[in-house]
């Protein structure tokens, strides 16, 4: 078999044979292909994108690359919960242990964050102690005795992802709708869950800024799970602001205690609350969405799932006073706060700015292999649609030094855009798409 032909007759527009992906993508991981043949067919994908069967081959293959882990001695459901990342968004903080609280295993392979859109792991180990480098057999353990574990990704989950992903990320082809699918599943897959929710953002603040790209990848996540015989459903949802009013690893990581004590931001607590109910009807825990959400509800008004979490950090190495007593946390030695040069209305806000410059202050990575400060980041005090005064706080940055926040000011004034017009706040949640066709979102 040559790979110069395969290549060739992908870029044509031809269908690969199953035993010729699986010469190229095994060539690509044990390194008997070059970078720039890999390269040359992620190229050939970007512009002819791949066949039904080739996209199943592909996710396959990645997910094989690796360690499959089998859950299947784990009663229930096993339900995941992945968002396509965002800012601010600490959605599966709140999430996983609510709905493990509900009865449903939740095995969670997460990343670290890259970019403006931070991760969940990096939020995880800004509480001291905490382990998110497991072993199967920890893993496996823990989800069996707590029903709830999360890591990050090791080098054994899917590294033919972890290759294709870095050659991504340097030969403009992450934009691939194909590739991005196979990215997701085949790492989800591989933690051995038997049910996705998946939450696709769109808006200025996220990975796509398009809804048409956005339902596309939403559709071909779902209908790709259920070839896998997996349960999936996928949400479409708001990212032109950010999501709760934290930015920044320790920052949301109390947000997200706050929230599981009832004392959360609206749109973080109603998203929490919808994939929440989702995850819970999908895990087969309740018949309707409305049941979902009420059990949702109740598991944050008793603590219960607030509870499950300080469980579930302990269980991993972490310190449970920090959870208890969040204001022990490490904290950010400068705060300053930038306030509004006139009177209306917040009409819009830059969050891929406001991403970008978190990251520049250290709360996130510009580069894999980046140093991160898990306690600097922002604070929002108006969100789009506030009325806001002169002078007005309108956010307050948590920073390492008086210079870093100096650099800044006038730059987030600026992702601030005020008018004299009311404008309703976004629509949070825009689509539900699970075994029908998508549908606008319905209160249901």
């Amino acid at each position: 078999m040559n790979a110069y032909q395969l290549i060739k007759k992908k870029r044509d527009g031809a269908e690969l044979f199953d035993n010729e992906m699986e010469y190229l993508i095994s060539g690509f991981v044990d390194g008997s292909l070059p970078d720039y043949q890999a390269a040359a067919f992620l190229m050939a994908v970007y512009f002819r994108g791949l066949t039904p069967r080739e996209l199943h081959t592909l996710i396959e293959l990645m997910m094989k690359s690796g360690d499959v882990i089998d859950l299947s001695l784990i009663p229930d459901k096993k339900i995941d919960k992945h968002s396509t990342g965002g800012v601010g968004d600490k959605i599966s903080l709140i999430l996983a242990p609510l709905v493990a609280t509900a009865g449903v295993p939740t095995p969670m392979i997460s990343g670290r964050g890259l970019g403006h859109t931070g991760g969940t792991i990096d939020k995880l180990e800004s509480i001291p102690g905490y382990r998110a480098n497991l072993s199967i057999p920890e893993f496996k353990k823990q989800l069996q005795q707590h029903n709830l574990v999360i890591v990050g990704q090791s080098d054994r989950i899917a590294p033919a992802d972890k290759k294709l992903y870095a050659l991504r990320d340097v030969t403009a082809t992450i934009e691939s709708l194909p590739l991005i699918t196979s990215s997701i599943l085949s790492k989800k897959m591989a933690e051995g869950a038997d049910g996705f929710v998946f939450d696709v953002k769109i808006g200025n603040g996220a990975f796509m800024a398009e809804e048409t790209q956005a339902v596309k990848l939403a559709n071909m996540l779902t209908e790709n799970a259920r070839r896998f015989g997996k349960s999936a459903t996928a949400y479409i949802t708001d990212m032109s602001q950010p999501l709760g009013l934290t930015i920044g690893n320790i920052l949301e990581v109390k947000e997200a205690l706050a929230t599981l004590q009832g004392q959360g931001p609206k749109d973080l607590t109603r998203l929490t609350e919808q994939l929440g109910a989702e995850t819970l009807l999908l895990a087969g825990k309740v018949d309707s969405l409305e049941k979902g959400r009420e059990r949702i509800q109740e598991l944050i008004s008793n603590r219960a799932g607030y509870l499950k979490f300080i469980e579930t950090i302990e269980a991993q190495g972490g310190k449970r006073i920090f959870m208890e007593e969040p204001d022990r946390l490490p904290t950010a030695p400068v705060k300053m706060d930038v306030r509004s040069t006139r009177r209306g209305f917040l009409q819009r806000i830059d969050t891929l700015d406001l991403g970008l410059m978190s990251v520049k202050l250290g709360a996130g990575r510009r580069h894999i292999d980046s140093e991160i400060d898990p306690t600097v980041g922002f604070v929002l005090h108006k969100k789009i649609g506030d009325r806001v005064e002169h002078d007005h706080i309108l956010l307050t940055i948590h920073a390492a030094s008086q210079a870093d926040t100096d650099k800044l000011v006038s730059q987030i004034q600026k992702t601030f855009t005020i008018s004299d017009q009311f404008i309703d706040p976004p629509e949070l949640i825009k689509y539900r798409i699970s075994d029908n066709p998508i549908y606008p979102w319905l209160v249901s």
